[in-house]
């Protein structure tokens, strides 16, 4: 086999570890096993089993060894573990019981031919007679050959003549079968149970053209050794073997382990604020949760690769796309290859209209030349639910769900195949033929309507445009970074839920906070805390309309409570309860990182510096003489009816830790903040002075002080129960509770720096919280101390780190929750709104906007 035959199998099974289910198969002798004189010593190479065994236990990956000996001794000679699937008699025996299923008639037409080959054997040495359970093999490889020639003529004119019998031949073997079968069955009965996208099947004998000729589209066949084959590739002998097997598990390892997954910074983000889509570099819809955000997703290839949905779009010839960009102050993204582009976006042209209507469309237009493919691999309800999808007039619908779902698409020739449980349409078009029209992809979700809409995918698009054109143009921006503080305002923008005023924290459920580990969370629901946070980054922008539905938003949770203490820490959209925190056990992760998890446990937990950035808010917009009504004035007594009752309590605090409530620093700061900024807006707002809040607010600091600092540590520490340093511990600065000149604030930020700060990031803390794994740095910890060392006069090493931090963002802009400074990864869900908003604050605060 010369270098280029190899170069060209190794294109091919680098194309083939890609595929979201693959099916590895293979003959056993003349491939695992070299040919030897006594079949009873038929043993595979050790390179071979031991890639076999370990394509067998990678995630979506299944191998086979379909030979033509029995089963029991297939199990017998090759010692490979169950993990493996062993078919035995070219396919027909599934089952270690199979003869038992043989008829009557099937059993004695078996001896029959067994006694007679007998007969034949005992005529010349080196015959051998194979027993099968649904077969007799006839072996002539130890005889002469004229010997061999003259049993053969017997058996063709004998035995074989017999209308129910079954002829294979192979390499110095005659097999007489009792039941038709042959390896090319039992690869296709294989290939449905494991629901392989894709097979690859090693063989050397004539039984396996029978395998080779059912190859098709992605599949490989690799034929060992001389002689005419169907196989498209070739290789010399068994080492060549156990080399390919072993290129083929670095490259599967490689792409589940996630050397393939796409960087998470590296993506773009679609919304119509009702839901959100993640965009590729290479122009793939990744992620998308339909009806809502925290609804089951459609497209998950985020979370376990294309076997989870994609819907993808690609130049013919492979070649990738020169750029991707957002439209200036949209969210309208386009990617652009050499000689075509393609515009996404979530379509906002109807406004709230849209939003109330549960409708939401996602729509993808193709302009310029050349040949492209389109896949479009929707997977109901993180593909759990078999997905169907029928061709009709103008485009395709998907069957099964319990809301209509149709993607309008004009003038696309679509062939559906069936892969696994799934369907999944392909298109090959010729883009710009005779100034041919754009080609609409429009994905529907809410009406079952194929028609042609009143307003083109172009205008619609325009409308979407103006729709966060006008609202990005009315931000007063910072001069510092003012593109890229543009760009995360419109980002936390798109995590507002229009039609409630609920805010989400993140767009994704479950990108790891430690790659490979179990440090996995759903971000998808509005967490009291980061939506007050986010709202008010917002309204330091200028933007009061975020901040003043999120509060009608409050309002109605506190009203829905039995008192404001009792709120938990996050809600879904709609102020429903969380359901119960559950994992989604088919899906492998990104990068492999299990579990998947839907919903979260913190619902549960107790946080009490939730109503701090509350009343913060309010505060803020009091401050930019907002539109404050008495009803937000009842919001604020509220919260500090919640701190009244509750600031004593230990709490699981801002980072949720699955441990036993301690007295969190923090929280007893916001607990304060509530009070202080409560004090300031009645002073303001209603003239009035409140000596019985005034008085509160003073205990907590006194307790605070008292119990929360410790000078074994020089630092505020995370709890008053231990001596770790926590970033949030910074807050009691920040926050006001001490003045910037105070040394205690001081000492606390040397000692967050020099304990938890590494390079462009910093961590929440080090000690142990009872998960397996770490973490990487969080930006929003980062900002803390980038603002921490403005208060206290560092203003150097201030725009350093915020310099540093920028750089983090991918190339459109997107934050993740973290980044690990080992392996330069970005980790977290996307786009992280703590992350955003904490470069808003910098930004403002280094400008002297603040």
């Amino acid at each position: 086999m010369n270098s280029s035959d190899l170069d060209a199998l190794r294109g091919r099974l680098h194309a083939l570890a890609r595929t979201p289910v693959l099916l590895v198969a293979c003959d056993y002798d003349g491939t695992l096993s070299p040919i030897v004189s006594d079949p009873a010593h038929a043993f595979p190479h050790r390179e071979t089993a031991v890639a076999l065994r370990n394509l067998a236990a990678l995630d979506r990956t299944h191998v086979a060894v379909i030979s033509g000996r029995s089963l029991r001794d297939l199990a017998q000679l090759s010692g490979l573990p169950d993990t493996i699937r062993l078919v035995g008699s070219h396919g027909s025996e599934f089952d270690p019981d199979f003869a038992e299923k043989l008829s009557a008639d099937q059993l004695a037409l078996r001896a029959r031919i067994l006694g007679e080959l007998k007969e034949f054997a005992a005529e010349a040495d080196g015959f051998h007679v194979e027993e099968k359970p649904a077969s007799i093999a006839f072996h002539y490889r130890n005889t002469d050959e004229a010997a061999a020639r003259r049993a053969l003529e017997r058996i063709a004119a004998g035995p074989a003549a017999v209308a129910e019998v079954h002829t294979k031949h192979g390499k110095k073997v005659v097999e007489l079968l009792v039941l038709p079968t042959d390896k090319g069955r039992a690869l296709n009965k294989v290939r449905r149970r494991t629901g392989a996208t894709a097979v690859a099947f090693f063989g050397d004998d004539r039984t396996d053209e029978d395998a080779f000729a059912t190859l098709t589209g992605p599949d490989v066949g690799v034929k060992v050794g001389e002689g005419e084959t169907c196989a498209t590739h070739r290789v010399a002998d068994t080492e060549e073997v156990a080399r390919a097997l072993a290129t083929l598990l670095e490259l599967r390892e490689e792409w589940i382990s996630g050397g393939a997954a796409v960087p998470i910074e590296r993506h773009s983000i679609l919304s119509d604020q009702r839901t959100a889509a993640l965009v590729t570099p290479g122009g793939r819809i990744s992620w998308l949760c339909l009806p809502r955000l925290d609804s089951p997703a459609i497209f998950a290839e985020l979370l376990d690769g294309p076997a989870a949905g994609h819907f993808s779009v690609r130049a013919a010839d492979d070649s990738r796309p020169v750029g991707q960009v957002y439209r200036e102050r949209s969210m309208v993204v386009e990617t652009r290859w050499s000689n075509f582009g393609l515009t996404d976006y979530l379509d906002v042209s109807l406004g709230r209209a849209r939003q109330r209507a549960g409708r939401s469309d996602l729509i993808r237009i193709l302009r310029g030349e050349g040949r492209v493919v389109i896949e479009f691999a929707p997977r109901l309800d993180f593909g759990r639910i078999p997905t169907r999808i029928v061709a009709r007039p103008n485009g395709l619908k998907i069957e099964g769900w319990i809301e209509p779902i149709v993607l309008y698409s004009p003038k696309v020739p679509w062939v559906i195949r069936e892969e696994g449980l799934h369907h999944t349409a392909y298109a090959e078009i010729e883009l710009g033929v005779g100034g041919a029209d754009p080609i609409v992809l429009d994905l529907r979700y809410g009406t079952g309507s194929l028609e042609e809409t009143v307003r083109s995918a172009t205008e619609r698009g325009d409308l979407t445009d103006a729709y966060w054109n006008s609202w990005a143009e009315r931000l007063v921006l910072p001069a510092l970074e003012p593109d890229l503080v543009l760009r995360s305002a419109l980002l936390l923008k798109s995590l507002c839920h229009t039609s409630s005023g609920a805010i989400a924290a993140a767009a994704t459920t479950s990108l790891p906070e430690h790659l490979g580990g179990v440090r996995n969370w759903d971000y998808r629901f509005c967490w009291l805390r980061d939506a007050a946070l986010t709202a008010t980054a917002l309204t330091k922008l200028d933007s009061f309309g975020e901040a003043l539905a999120f509060l009608d938003w409050m309002l109605m949770l506190v009203d829905s409570v039995a008192s404001p203490g009792m709120l938990q820490p996050l809600y879904t959209f709609t102020g429903g309860q969380v359901p119960s925190e559950a994992e989604i056990s088919e899906l492998s992760g990104y990068a492999g990182s299990r579990p998947v998890r839907v919903a979260n446990s913190a619902s549960h937990q107790v946080q009490l510096d939730v109503f701090g950035p509350i009343v913060g808010l309010v505060y803020e917009l009091m401050l930019r003489e907002a539109p404050i009504s008495p009803d937000h004035w009842r919001l604020v007594e509220a919260m500090v009816q919640a701190v009244n009752d509750r600031w004593r309590e230990p709490d699981h605090g801002i980072w949720e830790l699955r441990l036993r409530p301690q007295n969190h620093v923090y929280s007893k700061t916001m607990c304060w903040l509530t009070l202080d900024r409560a004090l300031a807006i009645s002073r303001r707002l209603r003239d009035e002075e409140r000596p019985d809040w005034c008085a509160l607010r003073d205990e907590i600091a006194t307790d605070i002080l008292a119990k929360g600092y410790r000078e074994s540590v020089g630092a505020f520490t995370a709890s008053y129960e231990d001596e770790n340093i926590d970033a949030a511990s910074l807050h009691v600065g920040l926050s006001g509770l001490v003045p910037p000149n105070d040394p205690r604030f001081a000492s606390t930020v040397a000692a967050v720096e020099r304990t938890l700060r590494d390079g462009p990031t910093v961590f929440r803390y080090r000690f142990d919280d009872g998960l397996p794994g770490h973490e990487g740095g969080f930006h929003i910890c980062a900002s803390w101390l980038v603002d921490a060392y403005h208060m206290i006069g560092r203003t150097e090493d201030a725009r350093a780190l915020f310099d540093q931090l920028v750089k983090l963002a991918g190339p459109t802009g997107l934050l993740s929750e973290q980044y690990e400074t080992r392996s330069r990864l970005a980790l977290g869900n996307v786009p992280q709104a703590y992350s955003h908003l904490g470069l808003i604050e910098n930004a403002l605060r280094l400008s002297g906007d603040r």
